[in-house]
C-alpha cells in the first residue's frame, strides 16, 4: 500500500488480535478492522498494518502572520507558511474550516507536496516558520516528523493550530522533533467539549501541561460561543486551568460566527464583545497575567500591556502588528519588567 508518496505507515500504533490495530495518533484510539478506516478517515488498517494516507497531501496552503493562530507571544509580526490536510478527529458542529475538516481525503485528487518543498517554499516566501492548521494538525503526524527537523536546521520555527487531543506519544515526538510553540483550543468546559466535540478536555488540558514542560511555547484559545460555554463559571474554569500552566501563558476569548451546522444545533447569535470582556476580565481576576479578546479588530483588549506597570507594549490590529514597546532583551521600556515573548519581533 506505501507505493503513493502519501501513503505512509503510521509511526504510532499497536496489534490487537488477529490484523486489527489501535492507533496511538490521538486519544480516541481507535481500534481499525483490517481493510477499514479511523473515526478521522486519515488511517487504514491494511492487512494488519496502520497507514496513514494524508502524508503530505495538502488540502489549503498560504501565508499566514502569526496572530492569526492566534500566537501573541511568539514570534509578533513574524509570518508562518501555513498547511492542512483534510478530516478531523472532533465532531464540532461550528468549524469555520467545515470545507476541509469534514471531507475525508479523496485518492484521486492529492495534493501532494513533500517536507523538502515545504521548506523550500518557506524560505523562498519569506517566512519565519511553519504552521500546521486548518485542519486538526495532528492527522499530519508522520509529515510532521519529517518536516519540522528539515524546517528547523534552516532556521525555521515550528508550530500547530490543535485541539489538542494527541497522545503524550505522539506529543513528545513532536517536541524531540522541533516542534517549537502549539496553539490549544480548549472549546469550553468538560460538558461542552463532551456534547460538541465528542472528546474529553482534561486530554486538552493534560497536554498543555505537558507541552509547557517539554519546553513548547503554550498558547490557549476559548471560542466564546452564546448557550455553549459562556457561563462566568466556564470562564473562572478555562482560567484557573490555565494558570495552572503557568500566569504567563496567553488565554484569548474569540468571538464565535455562526458556521457549518451550528444553526441546526441552535447556535445562531455572534457572541456579544461585553461577553468576551467580561471573560477577559474574568481571567485576569483569576491571576492571569495575559488574557486577550480575539476577532473584533481594534479592541483593546488585543493589545499587550504590561502587567507591572499597565503600559501598552504591543498594539495590534487583528493580525497585524503596529507598535512593539518590548525591548530586545525582553522587558517593558517603561518599568524594566521582564516580559515573556519567544523569538524575534518584527513589525512593518
Amino acid at each position: 500500500m506505501g507505493s503513493n508518496l502519501w501513503v505512509r505507515e503510521a509511526r504510532l500504533y499497536e496489534p490487537v488480535g488477529y490484523k486489527n490495530v489501535e492507533c496511538g495518533t490521538c486519544e480516541r484510539r481507535c481500534v481499525i478492522r483490517e481493510g477499514e478506516l479511523g473515526f478521522c478517515k486519515t488511517r487504514k488498517n491494511t492487512d494488519g498494518k496502520l497507514y496513514t494516507i494524508v502524508y503530505g497531501d495538502i488540502s489549503s496552503i498560504s501565508v499566514n502572520p502569526i496572530e492569526k493562530k492566534p500566537f501573541f507571544h511568539f514570534w509578533p509580526g513574524s509570518e508562518a507558511l501555513t498547511v492542512g490536510t483534510w478530516s478531523c478527529n472532533f465532531t464540532c458542529p461550528w468549524c469555520q474550516n467545515w470545507t476541509l475538516s469534514k471531507s475525508p481525503p479523496n485518492p484521486a485528487k492529492v495534493g501532494y507536496m513533500s517536507p523538502d518543498r515545504f521548506v523550500s517554499v518557506a524560505l523562498r516566501k519569506g517566512c519565519e516558520g511553519t504552521s500546521i492548521s486548518f485542519n486538526e494538525p495532528t492527522l499530519l503526524l508522520e509529515y510532521s516528523l519529517d518536516l519540522f527537523p528539515s524546517a528547523h536546521s534552516k532556521g525555521l520555527y515550528n508550530t500547530y493550530v490543535s485541539n489538542g487531543y494527541m497522545t503524550l506519544d505522539a506529543l513528545r515526538m513532536l517536541a524531540e522533533k522541533h516542534m517549537d510553540a502549539i496553539k490549544f483550543d480548549v472549546k469550553g468546559d468538560g460538558k461542552a467539549v463532551r456534547r460538541y466535540c465528542g472528546a474529553d478536555v482534561n486530554v486538552v488540558w493534560r497536554n498543555a501541561k505537558e507541552a509547557k514542560r517539554l519546553g513548547m511555547h503554550v498558547e490557549i484559545v476559548n471560542l466564546v460561543i452564546p448557550n455553549v460555554n459562556d457561563r462566568d463559571d466556564a470562564f473562572r474554569e478555562i482560567a484557573a486551568r490555565t494558570k495552572e500552566i503557568g500566569n504567563d501563558t496567553p488565554l484569548h476569548f474569540t468571538q464565535f460566527y455562526p458556521a457549518y451546522k451550528s444553526v441546526e444545533v441552535g447556535l445562531v447569535n455572534p457572541t456579544p464583545t461585553e461577553t468576551l470582556e467580561r471573560a477577559r476580565d474574568i481571567a485576569m481576576d483569576e491571576g492571569l497575567r495575559y488574557a486577550y479578546v480575539g476577532n473584533v479588530p481594534g479592541h483593546p483588549y488585543e493589545n499587550t500591556y504590561c502587567p507591572n506597570c499597565g503600559q501598552m507594549l504591543i498594539k495590534r490590529w487583528a493580525f497585524s502588528v503596529l507598535e512593539c514597546k518590548v525591548t530586545a532583551d525582553r522587558k517593558c521600556t517603561s518599568c524594566g519588567n521582564r516580559i515573556p515573548i519567544v523569538g524575534k519581533y518584527k513589525i512593518d
